[in-house]
């Protein structure tokens, strides 16, 4: 879940000092998805490309250590977290194990954060590489697909060491950045972030 209370207490940024915000690159229109496009078009995420009060620091782990395009891959027997710690599997569409090299990427993206100091990411989410609430668990072209709570494994890899992650879909957080850059910006209380919506308490039986 996204930790609001450190959102609220980020520190007011300036032109001269801007919000370090880490971002997946597909997010930001960089066309680096598996099959050469950008997964869709955000407003979420590129509404941060507008603010001058942010700097922007992309960087696409998949395509760091598989290249672009490649193979769609997934964790198998767990989260991001698992995967770390040797307990879980990436494996793509057909099979080939891609853990090390997640790994490999999600170390890199690490010390990317800690090198530019970044005070927030934002990430794609379900992504097996950047999904910071809900990942597939398994081959998401299996007819039984199905999803799990947890991080993948280079949000993970982030959150492990004390970076605070949120997605495209944390609505609700995403507005409190965005008053952060600009204090013009009015709040919509109405907005949700992913695991307050009714698609998630229904799927995952949360009361």
């Amino acid at each position: 879940m996204t930790d609001r209370n450190y959102l609220s207490q980020l520190r007011t940024p300036t032109h001269e000092d801007p919000l370090r915000i880490l971002m997946s690159a597909c997010l930001t229109g960089i066309t680096c998805g598996y099959d050469g496009t950008a997964n869709g078009t955000y407003p979420t995420a590129l509404q941060f490309l507008t603010y001058t009060t942010a700097k922007i620091i992309r960087f696409c782990p998949e395509e760091y250590s598989f290249g672009t395009p490649r193979e769609m891959c997934d964790i198998h027997g767990g989260t991001g977290m698992d995967v770390l710690y040797g307990k879980a599997k990436v494996l793509t569409e057909t099979g080939i194990d891609w853990t090390q090299g997640m790994i490999t990427a999600s170390e890199k993206m690490l010390e990317i954060a800690c090198r530019e100091n970044i005070e927030l990411a934002v990430l794609m989410d379900i992504s097996a590489a950047c999904g910071s609430q809900v990942i597939y668990n398994g081959n998401r072209f299996a007819a039984d697909k199905a999803y799990q709570i947890g991080a993948g494994v280079c949000a993970a890899q982030l959150m492990r060491n004390g970076f605070k992650v949120i997605s495209q879909r944390d609505y609700a957080s995403l507005e409190i950045v965005y008053q952060k850059l600009d204090p013009n910006n009015k709040i919509n209380s109405a907005l949700k972030d992913h695991h307050e919506i009714d698609w998630y308490k229904q799927y995952f039986k949360i009361a």
